[in-house]
């Protein structure tokens, strides 16, 4: 229990202690520019996030990460735990936002860098708002930036992946970004599936090849989200065999 305090004291405490930067950031979009301004941003939350990882004693492992290509991506994750956002943020090593559920929007100081990095908050009981945050999510890929997107819409309470909700791969199809599979594995044992107890355990991160919409037939389109999830459940599945 006292790993668990000390790890989200520290990290209530690290929100607080950077908050000032902001200020810093907004006087550097105005004298340097957004590019200059966005490398910061991305670079800056990256060694944040490496730092909060770190503080959680667990050993991460990345596979695959060459597999992401040189350009924008649709980033498709299942979703084990809140400690998923530290994983991807510190390890895909480019800048990502997400689509992220409203109630995040309501944390204090959280939700300012959420913004920062270009996250989008979902209603997940608002249908004309989740129209809407996934046309605003297509105009941020088009317009060549990085999401994160957790089609099962909310954490597994057991470590074992939901279905994918379809609606989510608009974001893919409209813009012709391709699909990058993400597969979590260990971050529910550290956490959730552990009574909301922090424990050491070991991480992986899985980046499976890219989905290019193009090369996709009308089957592979019409099922798309069961596609991507049987590339996700891959390594979920070899760990139980």
């Amino acid at each position: 229990m006292f790993e668990t305090t000390l790890f989200f004291s520290k990290l209530a405490a690290s929100l607080i202690m950077v908050n000032p930067v902001r200020g810093k950031i907004k006087k550097m979009r105005e004298n340097k520019g957004d590019e200059a301004t966005d490398d910061f941003i991305y670079h800056f939350v990256e060694e944040w996030s490496q730092k909060r990882l770190k503080d959680t004693g667990c050993n991460i492992f990345v596979h695959g990460l060459e597999n992401i290509p040189d350009r924008n991506v649709l980033f498709v994750s299942n979703h084990q735990s809140n400690l998923d956002f530290l994983l991807l943020l510190a390890e895909l090593k480019r800048p990502v936002g997400f689509i992220a559920k409203i109630e995040l929007e309501k944390i204090p100081l959280l939700r300012d860098w959420m913004r920062l990095i270009n996250c989008i908050f979902i209603d997940r009981d608002d249908m004309r708002q989740q129209v809407q945050v996934i046309l605003e999510g297509i105009k941020m890929l088009k317009e060549g930036k990085n999401l994160i997107v957790f089609p099962e819409g909310t954490r597994s309470q057991d470590g074992k992946m939901m279905d994918f909700k379809a609606g989510s791969f608009k974001l893919a199809t409209k813009s012709k970004a391709p699909i990058v599979p993400l597969t979590i594995n260990g971050t529910n044992s550290a956490l959730e599936g552990n009574n909301n107890r922090l424990r050491k355990c070991d991480i992986h991160l899985y980046v499976h090849k890219p989905v290019y919409i193009e090369d996709l037939t009308k089957e592979q389109l019409a099922s798309l989200h069961e596609y991507v999830r049987e590339i996700v459940a891959k390594p979920l599945e070899d760990k139980n065999e």
